[in-house]
């Protein structure tokens, strides 16, 4: 009778554990994500693979990453529409790419004289931000969440110096997003490329100019051999925010364990891409303009006055398209003007006067 006993106790669990491994094989969850940069790019490249490869690490392999970089299965600006139609689950990339499909995506990014790092991402965790987003993305079955940042981007690479408003007219310009729009309200001919496209245009002279994002992220496309005159300080990215955008379907269905596991891994890589980038943009300034010569140019203050006047008519603009729009902008521009406050007072004229006494 024991022998009985041991023998069903045995079976069963033996049946127990039999079962155990199809369950644990099922619950393994695939992820693709495709992104808007290019594989083992410094800075945004980098960034998108660390954080894809986070996400498996947290859970141990349970969600199963596949990683795509731009063109390795979709093109750059394709990556909207492959998660959007549930080809793909996740895209790693700056929302105002898809401000064609709604302007209201482009805040979400930057705006031009808009806010800088610390200031989206207050907005973003308490300004209404994340809400603001959650809404935009729900009309397209998106759900994003910030996932990096580039800080305060350069002014761009010129072919020619620009001393007055006039040198913009004509300008065939890389420059994607609003600031896109302020560049033509000034003359110039905005032209949306994908970076791993910039410096073959640049160097061809399809395009006068680029801006990218900054000295270390520049240095690595070597624009510093397709245009002599790098200007700061650029007014249409003031920080320009990452997103992981999941199709809304495969955010549905995940656990609330791993939601939060991607929404932890997601401000893991906001804090740490911003530091990396601003760490590194000091050493690669330096070496662009000690072992490459490249000459720093700052915009005027008659340039920067014609930047202003255009970049409200097109926040205006943009505040016109929709009532969704209309209330993105309108918490957008309430941040900056709180916290722009609090700005006016703390990191600006602090590290004006640290440098003017520190002869920095």
């Amino acid at each position: 009778m024991e022998r009985r006993k041991f023998l069903k106790a045995a079976t069963g669990g033996m049946a127990a554990s039999a079962l155990a491994a199809p369950a644990v094989a099922q619950s393994q969850i695939d992820m693709v994500i495709v992104s808007t940069w290019g594989r083992d790019f410094p800075g945004l490249g980098t960034s998108a693979q660390r954080l894809a490869a986070r996400i498996g690490e947290l859970t141990e392999g349970r969600i199963a990453v596949q990683y795509f970089a731009a063109g390795e299965r979709v093109g750059a600006f394709d990556s909207f529409d492959e998660v959007a139609s549930g080809n793909a689950q996740a895209y790693i990339g700056t929302d105002y790419y898809w401000k064609g499909k709604h302007p209201g995506w482009a805040p979400f990014t930057a705006v031009p004289f808009g806010l800088t790092y610390t200031e989206i991402d207050a907005w973003m965790k308490f300004g209404g931000g994340q809400a603001l987003l959650d809404k935009i993305g729900a009309e397209f079955g998106i759900k994003g969440i910030p996932c990096g940042n580039t800080g305060l981007q350069m002014g761009g690479w010129f072919n020619k110096e620009i001393n007055s408003p006039e040198d913009l007219r004509g300008l065939k310009m890389r420059i994607p997003g609003l600031g896109g729009d302020v560049m033509a309200k000034c003359g110039a001919s905005p032209v949306s490329l994908p970076g791993g496209q910039i410096y073959e245009n640049l160097v061809s002279g399809a395009i006068d100019a680029t801006e990218w994002v900054g000295p270390w992220n520049d240095f690595f496309l070597k624009l510093y051999e397709a245009a002599q005159y790098y200007y700061w300080p650029g007014m249409h990215e003031p920080a320009s925010q990452v997103s992981l955008g999941m199709n809304a379907d495969f955010w549905s269905q995940l656990s609330e364990s791993d939601k939060r596991i991607i929404t932890v891994a997601c401000a893991e890589e906001n804090a740490l891409q911003p530091a990396e980038t601003n760490y590194q943009n000091g050493i690669y300034l330096n070496r662009l303009v000690n072992e490459y010569g490249v000459e720093l140019r700052e915009f005027n203050d008659d340039v920067y006055e014609v930047f202003g006047e255009a970049a409200t008519e097109v926040i205006e603009e943009t505040r016109d398209h929709s009532a969704l729009a209309a209330e993105i902008m309108d918490s957008f521009l309430a941040a900056r003007d709180n916290v722009g406050v609090w700005s006016n007072y703390s990191d600006a004229p602090y590290v004006a006067k640290r440098n003017r006494f520190l002869r920095i």
